[in-house]
């Protein structure tokens, strides 16, 4: 029996990471808010690796911050270990990783959406979207329970149909042996949306007292650890190592004498897996050359005994797991607490999108998080936050805020999952962007707090303090510009870094472009003013040692905008075009790329069909504005 159980701007199902980001933005624009969760202990869950951050994944955990997001501001109260990587490489790279107390994550973020105005949170399983003239309206939950709403977003992550497989044993759930959410998919089909099936899976866990750590090498946390939040300053959080040891000659054995009955090669399992993070018995099969792998220990929480296995994920059954274990150093008497396994769930081809994330094909439905067939909770909050701003600003009757593959790793994660599609779950690297160097993670307020503001995300106070310090690095930089330094002053500090002493006079900034001359060591000689911060002075660093990089990378980014900025109308018919390839008509059909630029990233659609289609587009805007004048 239905009934009517309340009114909503936007309703939000599914309360992970994803889900989390899209209710919490679409409630502080203002928008009543209910986000629906199958279990209220499961908010913000991480069912696998209990970490936040790495290498294009820090970046965007750090762009969802500028943006107003949360889940910067909820790993810096919450880490039990906090390291910067890469550090011996540029700053492109430079990547923040947290280890979390897994469990305070959970009750920080569920204590955050409690206390969040226009926000309601509720337990309940959504079993049917509600489509009225093509737009959802509205969902139904399996107690019959009635939501309407303006717009929806589903992020669902990996419950639809989920489906746990260990050996020969499989059955349908979630994640952590939650309850599957199975009747939506059929929904989500009924309404013209395609889905995959893609697989995950995850590494036991172990007893941390069964450990013989000494067979391990420690793996600690950076003494004076830096942030994912803007907003965060100081932390006492103690921070607790992680430990690494390796496979040896008898887990590769183990697992060799047992692929007949590893559900990967047994053909038990029919999603596709995440090709940047496979399972060990994937990594033994694939790389039968290499000896050994790495296998991180990392501490689940302050107050729990488990372990999390890193780089042991595995479907094997529970015997050949065990047997695994005890077969690398460090793990000979280890006790399995929770076993390995893969999970199966649907995913909604993320093609049929337009770049804010909404559904082609059913106006007002928004997805976001690993529905849309990404991993990792990072890309996760990232589509989250943009779904989120989304929705509500749909319900504002404004515009969708895009950002562009110049502007974050956001924007590249959804260009190319819209744009290119992804056959295997989609992991961001640093690889996929192309002006990386414009995308650090040193630099995320300064390319999007803007946007955060304006969309009411940033406070007054906190966009106050970010203006202070853009102008600061600004000073700070041309007073460098402006500052003469002669060599008695210099060459001593010059020549103990290993470069060459000056002969004549330069300024500081020239100086501070050395590779091997420091802000810190420019200091000894050219003091800073007392308000620059450290985060100020590594800005300035970077703007100067790099500025030529960076400037052709902005020359790139303008060459890209004029593409962008070429819009192709709704009502194209590609099959009008001729001397467009066949392969190319299809594609742009189904992807209904917006600009030029997005056409030309459109998988099987070569430079020759953007010059076709550039021609066509020419003679489509002549003949319209001679129409438009005509009637004027």
């Amino acid at each position: 029996m239905r009934y009517l159980a309340g009114e909503y701007d936007v309703i939000v199902i599914g309360a992970g990471h994803a889900g989390c980001e899209a209710a919490l933005a679409a409630a502080r624009m203002g928008c009543e808010t209910l986000l629906l969760t199958i279990n209220l202990d499961m908010v913000a869950f991480m069912p696998c690796n209990p970490s936040i951050g790495g290498p294009a994944k820090g970046h965007v955990v750090r762009e969802v911050d500028a943006l107003g997001g949360e889940m910067g501001r909820n790993i810096d109260k919450t880490f039990i270990q906090m390291r910067m990587l890469n550090t011996g490489k540029g700053p492109a790279v430079h990547a923040l990783r947290a280890q979390a107390d897994k469990f305070d994550y959970q009750h920080v973020m569920k204590k955050t959406i409690e206390e969040t105005p226009h926000l309601t949170l509720r337990q309940g399983m959504a079993e049917e979207l509600i489509v009225e003239d093509g737009k959802c309206v509205g969902i139904v939950t399996k107690t019959g329970a009635e939501y309407r709403s303006r717009t929806t977003v589903v992020t669902t992550g990996t419950y639809l149909r989920g489906k746990i497989i260990m050996g020969e044993l499989m059955y349908e759930s979630g994640p952590n042996n939650q309850q599957p959410s199975v009747k939506l998919s059929a929904s989500l089909k009924e309404h013209g949306l395609e889905l995959v099936r893609f697989k995950t899976g995850t590494p036991p866990r172990v007893h941390k007292d069964t450990i013989d750590f000494s067979k391990t090498e420690i793996q600690p946390g950076d003494d004076h650890p830096k942030f994912f939040s803007h907003e965060t300053e100081t932390s006492n959080n103690e921070q607790l190592p992680c430990w690494l040891t390796y496979t040896s000659e008898a887990t590769h054995k183990i697992i060799n004498d047992n692929l007949h009955r590893a559900p990967m090669f047994s053909g038990a399992i029919e999603g596709t897996g995440p090709r940047y993070c496979p399972s060990i018995e994937d990594k033994i099969v694939r790389f039968a050359d290499k000896p050994k792998h790495q296998i991180f220990l990392e501490p689940e929480g302050k107050n729990t005994s488990e372990f999390y296995v890193q780089g042991l994920s595995t479907s094997m059954p529970e015997d050949v797991q065990l047997g695994i274990l005890r077969s690398i150093p460090g793990l000979e008497k280890v006790e399995m607490m929770r076993n390995g396994y893969a999970i199966e769930y649907d995913a909604v081809v993320p093609t049929q999108l337009w770049p804010s994330l909404e559904t082609k094909v059913i106006d007002s439905l928004f997805t976001a998080g690993q529905i849309n067939g990404t991993s990792g909770y990072e890309e996760a909050a990232g589509q989250g936050i943009m779904a989120g701003i989304n929705a509500a600003r749909k319900v504002q009757g404004k515009k969708p805020i895009i950002l562009g593959r110049s502007e974050g790793y956001i924007g590249v994660m959804i260009d190319d999952l819209v744009t290119k599609g992804t056959n295997d779950p989609y992991r961001l690297l640093t690889s996929r962007a192309e002006y990386r160097l414009l995308l650090r993670h040193d630099n995320a307020d300064l390319r999007l707090t803007p946007i955060g503001y304006e969309i009411g995300l940033i406070s007054e106070e906190r966009y106050n303090k970010f203006l202070s310090k853009k102008e600061m690095v600004e000073m700070d930089i041309e007073r460098l510009r402006n500052i003469k330094v002669k060599p008695d002053q210099v060459n001593e500090m010059l020549i103990a870094a290993g470069t060459a002493p000056m002969v004549n006079g330069t300024d500081a900034l020239s100086l501070l472009r050395r590779p091997e001359v420091t802000y810190a060591m420019l200091e000894t000689v050219v003091p800073s003013t007392p308000e620059m911060t450290e985060e100020m002075k590594e800005q300035v660093e970077i703007q100067i040692k790099y500025a030529g990089y960076i400037e052709k990378q902005l020359h790139q980014v303008e060459r890209l905008n004029k593409m962008e900025k070429k819009r192709i109308p709704d009502d194209i018919e590609y099959n009008d075009i001729n001397g467009l390839a066949s392969e190319a008509k299809q594609k742009l059909a189904l992807v209904r790329p917006l600009s030029l630029g997005q056409a030309s990233r459109v998988a099987g659609v070569t430079p020759a069909d953007i010059s076709i289609l550039l021609v066509y587009l020419e003679h489509y805007n002549r003949v319209t504005a001679a129409r438009g004048s005509s009637y004027g």
